[in-house]
């Protein structure tokens, strides 16, 4: 098996890896296109992170969140990485105790991703990463 994620693999030749190799496939991937490797490791969770959920599914909003980027106009691979930018702000919240509120879990995670568009993915996380 291989990764490619403008394509996306077999939900359930991916399911059926553990995550170390799932990871691998990620890490293989971005080797062969010689993308930096700055900040690789991460780059490879979140991408096996989120291939895992849109594998599963209707169980998380990813799977939808990923075709409405598309039809918006991002390709797999930048719809990927929208998803990824979501997973990390709330990661990132949870980390610095940001939010507190007993109904917060993966129900604001999933709320964000219900709410993800091209143009918010654009104004909230490229643009503002290209300012700086």
């Amino acid at each position: 098996m291989s990764y490619d994620p403008s394509v996306g693999p077999d939900r359930a030749e991916w399911l059926a890896l553990d995550e170390g190799e799932r990871m691998q496939l990620v890490a293989e991937y971005h080797r062969r296109w010689g993308e930096p490797a700055e900040h690789h490791e991460m780059h490879t969770i979140l991408h096996a992170v989120v291939e895992t959920q849109v594998a599963m599914g209707d169980a998380t909003p990813a799977a939808a969140t990923l075709r409405r980027l598309r039809r918006e106009g991002l390709t797999r691979h930048e719809g990927i990485h929208a998803i990824s930018c979501v997973l990390v702000s709330y990661l990132h919240a949870v980390q610095t105790g940001r939010e507190r509120r007993p109904d917060w879990g993966t129900t604001a995670y999933y709320d964000d991703l219900k709410r993800l568009t091209r143009n918010r993915w654009y104004a909230e996380y490229v643009d503002r990463v290209e300012d700086e």
